[in-house]
This record gives structure tokens, C-alpha cells and sequence, in this order.
């Protein structure tokens, strides 16, 4: 069984399911794009952990991590395994130094976990083949989105923007903290990224 190397790429709104979101991973060497619908606790797992913002408390994925290295076990690498009527499946790699042995999670859980750990994500030729998206079609479709947000006048984006826009370095740096409070991390990242940007 041949493995493919995936990376993420990005991690958006569903438009299609309200509440989820979609997690978008690219075949590292070829053009081919894989989305997968992941629920919105687990988006904020995958999202603070790829933009580096610590936590007051620790996430259920934080908790899987240090279990796991109190226990002497190491995850060596997440696998994109299988795909039947729709849903994705995968496995965590384990060892313990002694023995390998996987896991069965989903695929959200998996990467959360995975990039805590720091492991790469793979998947096999059968799930790209048949889920997989080639990127000129994925272009196309962000081609649209774009014309129909033109053309639709005010956009959710650009009415969070705005307000980030127009706030003092000071007020940021407070809504900063209270979302990570509040831990309403989504939040967090677009008032980091606006900070990041006067900076």
C-alpha cells in the first residue's frame, strides 16, 4: 500500500453545513486537494494548534497528548485510510518503544492529535482517486465564490473586518485576551491577525 504525504492547506466555513467546517489537505507532491467536513470543536483544536495560541485549559486533544506521553506511547504518523459512502476513516500510529499498534479515530481527531505530535498526515491512492479534488477545478471554484461575494455587496468578512480595522493596538491586545477567556479561539486568531499585521 502506497502512501501519500498530505499538508494543510487551509480551514474555512463550510458553505454546504452550517456549523462544521472544512478542512482542505493538498498531496504534498501533486495538485490534488482533499476537503473533509469536520465539526467546530474540532476546528478550533486543528486552528489554534496550527496558529500556535496556548489555551487557558487544556483541549480534549492537549489531554490525549500528555496521557499518551505519560504512559511512554508516541504517535508516528496519521493515516487517511479508507472512505466508504462518504465518510473517512483513519488511523493513529502508535508505538511504545516496544510494539506498534494504531488506533481507529476520525480524521478530524486524528490531525488534531497529529500536529500536536507533530507527524506527518498520509493517505492511500483510493481515498485521493475518489474524494480528491485536482487544483485547476478547485481554482475555478474560488473564482466563484469570489464573483458571487462582488457581486453580493457586504460579506461576513468584511463586516468582522471593519471593526478590527478601526480598533486601537490597546483595545485588540484586551479583546485578545478575553476571547482566549472565553475561549472562543476562532475569534482569537482574526484579532491576532489583525494585530500581526500593524506589526
Amino acid at each position: 500500500m502506497k502512501k501519500i504525504q498530505l499538508e494543510i492547506l487551509g480551514l474555512s466555513s463550510s458553505q454546504s453545513q452550517t456549523g462544521s467546517f472544512a478542512l482542505v489537505l493538498g498531496e504534498r507532491d501533486g495538485n490534488r486537494r482533499l476537503p473533509i467536513i469536520i465539526g467546530m470543536f474540532e476546528a478550533q483544536s486543528i486552528a489554534i494548534q496550527i496558529e500556535k495560541i496556548n489555551p487557558n485549559r487544556p483541549l480534549t486533544h492537549d489531554l490525549f497528548k500528555t496521557f499518551a506521553e505519560q504512559m511512554s506511547v508516541n504517535i508516528t504518523e496519521i493515516l487517511i485510510s479508507d472512505l466508504k459512502e462518504g465518510v473517512f476513516y483513519s488511523k493513529i500510529m502508535c508505538t511504545d518503544g516496544e510494539k506498534e499498534f494504531e488506533l481507529d479515530a476520525r480524521p478530524s481527531d486524528a490531525i488534531a492529535i497529529g500536529l500536536r505530535f507533530g507527524v506527518p498526515i498520509y493517505t492511500v491512492e483510493s481515498v485521493l482517486s475518489e474524494a480528491g479534488i485536482i487544483l485547476s477545478d478547485l481554482e475555478e471554484e474560488e473564482d466563484e465564490d469570489e464573483e458571487m461575494t462582488v457581486k453580493s455587496g457586504s460579506t461576513s468578512s468584511s463586516t468582522t473586518k471593519e471593526p478590527l480595522n478601526q480598533t486601537s493596538v490597546d483595545d485588540l491586545n484586551k479583546m485578545l485576551n478575553e476571547a482566549l477567556e472565553k475561549e472562543d479561539y476562532e475569534r482569537a486568531a482574526k484579532i491576532r491577525d489583525e494585530l500581526n499585521k500593524r506589526n
